[in-house]
């Protein structure tokens, strides 16, 4: 090998691994011992618990702080301490002698100068080497190259630097005498020697190899004396000066440096204090400690930790341990107690309750905490707890923290468990080479063991396996990882390394087979005067104290150990007492504490005896030293003892009687298990036998093993014949037979035994009985089967079963088939395939063959058919019912249940039964409602058959829903939440409910049943009379509802109170009366009036403002022409609809309504007041114009008002209303009229004439509007401010009442400040008075109306019953183009219209609508 070229770490053989079963786990020691001859051959060995075998980890994780130890690697080898050791005595010796060592190169490497002054002094020593010119040898021998001058430079280097180290060492000092010293009384006297070096070139030229500092304190003379600074210093009367010339060796040159004198060197090198590892400064906890361990390893390998492998680590820790170059620094957490941090294991120390999985951990013998003190060991004899023999240490490991080689306390054995975390590399030695490591370790590192005889016993030393196997020491190894155990054995020296971050728990224990180790231990340690850690004299006596607690190997063991024990304390106390010594006191030494019982001179603590002296009474020494107590006389010195010798007998005895007691026990298994077959025992005497050894804890011998296997096989057999009976895997007739010969085998009496032999011949029967049966030709199904059961009862395993078996099968099949044929309407299918695959699995039989023909023909035909029939279910298009009834009727002579074909017959019967209802409905007096003919349509779309009238059927239901949703885009508004029955036939029912609902206490039970009744009206008759009937409802709730809306103003001096408007709250703000229902709705509640008649600039018609509540107006109120325009479109139509009919009813009455009111409008009165109202119209057109001109010219003038359009009057003040006078029965009339016609949800042109010839009427007082209140803005949105405020001046402007200008509307931000306003008590009592006397009116008109209404509809119900109603259009509307036209007004553009008009145009009876 060249210099600094290292060797590669070859891996020493693997040690034995174990892996335990679950019966060899339950006994840790047992098993231990099981191993023992294999592991003790390698050290150490491995053990891998079942994987089921988990415990938690226990330590309290956050509450776990330590202070880990310093490990330097390159000081834990022995060889690199060796070296640094020697590296740093040259360095400290030239530093002594003025100098700074440095290392020279050779070869661009630095000299190896511990190699080369070993392989000097191996050589002969420098002399001899430089006399034999030996330097190329050495140079050789040092791995360098020949021929390049190599020994030479070695030879300058060594003379240079060790030689002079090597004469101080060897006490070489002067050679002649010393000069004359001249010794200076006062220090100032020396002459510095910093300046002459300064001036003086061949001074300043002189050196020694390497720098160093300027030297002063030396004078120099002419004869080139110099004084020693240090013995200078130190004291003035030893000042020595000495000649260059005169010391050894001599010297060639000053030196530079401060110089120490040979006397000085020698009491400067002391030797260096024993070698041990310093503790950390940091505490840890175990996730600070982990972070710092794995941030080390990942950043020393440059990758994750797990990725790491174990061979790099293990080659690269032995590289850095043997490296003087590289100095790597790491912290292990060892021998840290458990006592004080707590187990990693669980265990019952009271501070914590245990989780249920823990239980088992907890009293598991593999807890470390348990194992020292079980049964068969020895250490739980001793009552003190021992930290880390009897109670476990904790380590906490990271990457190259290590532990060097050792044997534990006393040889005892070890065992360790990682509990988590990366491997932990192990180096094992048999206990056999342990002297031989002792041996090698001490030839190699000499100067280790020099200053440190105990080294071993440190465990701060470690060496190379590789060096140690090269000189013959058997090394193992194994890496340990978490969750498995590592034992060493007796002895047997080990160390290791960790791979990582990991945590691991390790403690002692001692069995039988340890007690002669730990006497030669003993012996051991009172040689190398070690201290031991318990009397091992005392823990024999105190187990021989109690022999019936011991197992019996363990009595056998400590009766043999006490022998010689008492055999050798014997021949000691007689060699003491022939020496004179007479004074003898017992003591009880076990109480009296172990470090003031230890002898003086070997450091063994004593039990059985000590010497003691009055002139010292706190020495004492073991009877092995007595000459090293002290110089008395023999007379003065007392032999105390803890026992007398004739006690010893006693003892022994009683540990004898328990280990022979075993003797006596295998004499009586011999005899039981050898006895014959008339003197054989019972199953429970030998049972007795086992149980006796078991809690005697004998050895488990050959004989005990054989008992037992003995009393297990019984047991078996017995449990055997008990469960033949329920036996899973039942026994062949030879398994039977062998069975009963071995029962009646067995050294014990089986009660079973009978049983079985009875068994046997009942099996032997049943073989006869089947033979017999499976000759028969036929096979017969009973008879089978009563074969089957009785082999079934047997338990046994039958060959015959199988064959029987499968006969009956083939029976029972050929039954089935018989019975299924016999009934064909269960013959399905399924039936047939199920039955044909179970007879393809049976055995060939001619039977079986005839009946699968016959079943696969009629499932042949069978699925022939049902084909078809699902063809033609599935057919599109589908088939008539003439060639469907023609396949049914064929497939009728199946024998088979055919779903499909049953299917194809339900589907013509239903088809038939559709086609029939259809043709008695067309052929009906009367056309089907819609609804019936959807349900017959949905029905009929079902069916899988051809149905001819199937699209006539469709095409009817498609025009009457295309009717039914133009009629409904007519009506309807956008939005609407009302259907169109409602707004055409019920609209008028459910607008005056929801107008009473708004007042609680008005009855709607009438109403509610007459609307039960038009749902459950069907005949024509029927329906007209019920319209007839809510007609007249309807007018009296209406009266009734304005009486009550109308008395809500008598309330005025508690308007507050009364409830207003849809959302049923007082009064306030800007609010509008409707003119139907006489309520009063807040404006921003309902929607505003179009003014559209503003426009055409007719100021007066400002009155025409008319406003209805949506209660009260529910619809778009198409015209009359185009509902008539619908009417005939219906009359196509051969379906009956309720929204027709409801619409049929709605026109006849708005036309009765028309003809009333036409006849009203034509009286003299009326007309006039029309014909005046239109003068006034054209006057107002004037006007209009006029004002129109003015606000152009007034344009400027008006920008700065809110809304220029509220500045131009409506009503001019020169027509004031009212305008018209009428007389108080015409306008009566035109009242009545009125609010019938805003019942009918028609736009009708006489509705607006009798409008406008009202609202001409009205005084001024009568006000549509309150303005009681004006309008207070909730609204925070500007938008709808603005249009509330524009419709309120354009009501208030409609009403004829002006307001005047103010200031204070035009601010600069344009929001006016609006004021609550009172009514003034006039207006009040006025109020008053007109709602009392309204009320009263309606009233009294509702009475006579109601009377009226009554007779009148008696009389019509009469009428009807005789002859359909029919409605006559009356000729003067021309409305034969409204049909399709969006203009109500449109006329048709067709040369000659199909359309009826005028007189021509009849409605059908309601019943056909």
């Amino acid at each position: 090998v060249r210099p600094g070229e290292k060797e590669k770490f070859v891996p020493p053989p693997e040690c034995p691994v174990f892996e335990p079963s679950w019966e060899d786990f339950s006994d840790p020691l047992g098993f231990i011992n099981k191993i023992r001859p294999i592991a003790e051959k390698t050290g150490i060995c491995k053990i891998r618990p079942p994987e089921d075998w988990q415990p938690p980890f226990a330590c309290d994780v956050r509450n776990f702080r330590f202070t880990p130890r310093v490990q330097r690697l390159n000081e834990l080898e022995a060889l690199t301490r060796v070296k640094l050791n020697f590296l740093d005595e040259i360095a400290k010796f030239w530093e002594l002698q003025g100098s700074w060592l440095r290392f020279p190169h050779v070869e661009r490497k630095i000299l190896d100068l511990y190699l080369l002054s070993k392989i000097v002094s191996e050589e002969g020593g420098f002399d001899v080497v430089c006399k034999e010119k030996r330097w190329s040898k050495v140079a050789s021998r040092m791995g360098f190259p020949p021929g390049k001058g190599t020994g030479s430079l070695l030879r300058s280097h060594f003379e240079r630097i060790l030689y002079p180290y090597e004469l101080f060492q060897s006490g070489a000092t002067l050679t002649v005498s010393p000069a004359l010293i001249r010794v200076t009384s006062h220090l100032t006297n020396v002459r510095l020697l910093t300046g002459e070096l300064r001036y003086n070139k061949e001074l300043k030229s002189l050196q020694i190899f390497g720098g160093s500092p300027k030297m002063v304190g030396l004078e120099i003379v002419p004869s080139f004396e110099f004084v020693c600074l240090s013995a200078y210093m130190s004291t003035f009367l030893f000042s020595s000066l000495y000649h260059t010339f005169c010391l050894v060796p001599p010297l060639q040159d000053v030196p530079k440096g401060d110089w120490r004198c040979p006397k000085c060197v020698a009491e400067c090198s002391k030797p260096r204090e024993a070698f041990g590892f310093e503790q950390a400064v940091r505490e840890y906890t175990l996730q600070s400690f982990g972070e710092m361990a794995d941030h080390f390893k990942s950043d020393y390998f440059n990758m994750p930790v797990h990725m790491v492998p174990t061979e790099l680590v293990e080659k690269e820790f032995w590289r850095l341990v043997s490296s003087i170059e590289e100095d790597v620094i790491v912290e292990y957490g060892a021998d840290i107690s458990s006592k004080d941090v707590g187990s990693g294991f669980p265990v019952r120390d009271g501070k914590r309750k245990l989780l249920p999985d823990e239980e088992e951990y907890a009293n598991s013998g593999w807890n470390l905490n348990n194992m020292p003190v079980l049964e068969q060991s020895v250490l739980t004899h001793i009552n003190v707890d021992i930290s880390g023999m009897k109670v476990p240490w904790l380590y906490v490991g990271m990457c190259f923290s290590s532990f060097c080689w050792h044997i534990e306390d006393h040889w005892s054995y070890s065992i360790n468990f990682l509990h988590w975390g990366e491997p932990k590399t192990w180096y094992g030695v048999p206990a056999h080479a342990a002297e031989k490591l002792e041996d090698v370790m001490k030839k190699l590192a000499p100067e280790l063991f020099d200053s440190q005889p105990d080294l071993l016993h440190q465990l701060v030393t470690i060496m190379n396996p590789n060096v140690l196997m090269e000189h013959g020491v058997p090394v193992y190894r194994t890496n340990q990882c978490a969750g498995e155990f590592v034992v060493t054995f007796p002895r047997a020296y080990h160390s290791g390394f960790n791979q990582g971050y990991n945590f691991a728990e390790a403690v002692n224990f001692c069995t039988a087979d340890w007690l002669p180790i730990g006497r030669q231990c003993v012996a051991h340690y009172r040689r190398l005067q070690r201290y031991c850690v318990f009397s091992h004299e005392e823990l024999l006596c105190k187990m021989a104290a109690d022999p019936e607690s011991l197992d019996v190997e363990l009595a056998a063991a400590v009766f043999r150990e006490m022998g010689e024990m008492v055999e050798e304390e014997s021949r000691l106390r007689q060699a003491v007492q022939q020496m004179g010594i007479l004074s003898l006191e017992q003591e009880v030494f076990e109480l009296v504490p172990d470090d003031e019982r230890q002898c003086h001179q070997c450091k063994t603590t004593c039990f059985l005896s000590a010497l003691t002296c009055p002139c010292n009474p706190e020495r004492l020494v073991c009877l092995h030293h007595v000459s090293e107590l002290c110089d008395c006389p023999v007379t003065n010195k007392c032999l105390r003892y803890r026992y007398a010798m004739d006690e010893f007998p006693a003892m022994l005895h009683g540990v004898k009687l328990r280990a022979q007691s075993y003797d006596t026990w295998a004499k009586r298994v011999t005899e039981a298990l050898s006895a014959d077959h008339k003197n054989k025992k019972d199953l429970i005497e030998l049972k007795v036998l086992l149980e006796d050894a078991e809690d005697r804890k004998y050895p488990e011998n050959n004989l005990f093993r054989h008992l037992r296997e003995m009393v297990k096989e019984a047991e078996t057999c017995s449990s055997v014949a008990q469960l033949l009976s329920r036996a899973r895997s039942k026994l062949t007739l030879e398994e039977l037979k062998a069975f009963v010969d071995q029962l009646f085998r067995l050294p014990c009496i089986i009660s079973q035994a009978q049983q079985a032999k009875e068994l046997l011949e009942n099996v032997e029967d049943f073989h006869e009985r089947a033979q017999a049966a499976l000759a028969d030709v036929t096979p017969d199904s009973s008879k089978l089967q009563a074969l089957l059961d009785l082999g079934a009862g047997l338990d046994v395993e039958l060959p015959e079963l199988p064959r029987l078996k499968q006969e009956l099968q083939q029976a029972r099949w050929l039954d089935e088939v018989r019975v299924a044929l016999g009934e064909p309407q269960r013959v399905t299918l399924e039936l047939m395939k199920r039955l044909i695959d179970s007879g393809v699995g049976l055995a060939p039989h001619h039977a079986v063959e005839k009946a699968m023909a016959e079943l696969q023909e009629v499932l042949t035909v069978s699925e022939r058919w049902e084909d078809k029939a699902r063809t033609c279910l599935q057919a599109r298009p589908r088939h008539s019912m003439t060639t469907l009834e023609s396949i049914v009727m064929e497939a009728r002579n199946i024998p088979a249940y055919l779903p499909n074909v049953l299917a194809l017959r339900d589907a013509l019967q239903k088809a038939k039964e559709w086609t029939a209802k259809v043709e008695a409905i067309q052929n009906g007096s009367t056309y089907a409602y819609l609804e019936q003919l959807e349900s017959l349509l949905a029905r009929g779309r079902s069916i899988p058959v051809r149905l001819d009238p199937l699209p006539q059927v469709e095409s009817q239901v498609a025009s009457a829903r295309a009717w039914r949703e133009r009629t409904a885009r007519t009506f309807l508004k956008k939005n609407s939440t009302y259907t169109l029955l409602q707004v055409s036939g019920d609209c008028d029912l459910e607008r005056v409910k929801e107008l009473l609902e708004k007042d609680r206490g008005l009855e709607l039970e009438g109403l509610s049943d007459l609307e039960e009744s038009l749902e459950e009206a069907r005949d024509p008759a029927a329906v007209v009379a019920a319209f007839k009937i809510k007609e007249q409802k309807e007018i009296e709730a209406i009266h009734s509802l304005r009486a009550a809306n109308l008395a809500k103003m008598a309330m005025a001096d508690r308007i507050e109170e009364v409830k207003f408007c849809l959302c049923r709250k007082t009064a306030s703000g800007f609010m509008l009366q409707c003119e139907l229902c006489k309520d009063w709705f807040h404006g921003a509640c309902v929607p505003l009036p179009k003014m559209g008649s503003q426009k055409k600039g007719l100021g007066w018609q400002s009155k025409e403002a008319k406003f209805l509540c949506p209660l009260c107006q529910r619809s778009r109120r198409p015209r009359l022409e185009t509902i008539l325009s619908l009417l005939v479109s219906l009359q196509k139509l051969p379906v009956r609809l309720p929204e027709g009919e409801a619409l049929q009813c709605l026109t006849e009455r708005a036309m009765s309504w028309q003809d009333r009111a036409r006849q009203a409008l034509a009286t003299d009165e009326l007309s006039s007041a029309l014909a005046k109202l239109s003068v006034l119209s054209q006057r107002m057109v004037e006007q209009a114009a006029r004002e129109k001109t003015e606000k152009i010219i007034n344009a400027e003038l008006q920008k700065a008002a809110a809304n220029p359009d509220l500045q131009t009057p409506l009503v001019p003040r020169s027509l004031e209303p009212p305008v018209l006078e009428l007389s108080p029965a015409a306008k009566a009339q035109l009242e009545e009229l009125m609010m019938v016609g805003d019942l009918l949800e028609v736009s009708l042109d006489e509705t607006q004439h009798i409008w406008r010839i009202l609202q001409a009427t009205h005084p001024p007082s009568e006000e549509r509007f309150l303005q009681v209140m004006e309008l207070k803005p909730r609204d925070p949105e500007k938008k709808r401010k603005r249009k509330l405020e524009k419709a309120e001046q354009h009501l208030l402007l409609a009403t004829g009442e002006s307001r005047p200008k103010s200031k204070e509307l035009k601010k600069a931000d344009g929001k006016p400040k609006r004021k609550k306003l009172k009514l003034s008590p006039d207006k009040s009592k006025e109020l008053k008075q007109l709602a009392k006397r309204l009320a009263k009116e309606e009233k009294e008109r509702k009475r006579k109306e109601r009377a009226a209404v009554k007779a009148e509809a008696a009389k019509e119900v009469l009428e009807k019953k005789r002859e359909k109603k029919v409605l006559d259009i009356p000729s003067k509307y021309d409305w034969s183009g409204a049909e399709d036209s969006n203009d109500e007004n449109a006329v048709c553009a067709a040369k000659n219209c199909q359309r009826p008009c005028k007189d021509k145009v009849r409605a059908r009876p309601v019943g056909e609508v």
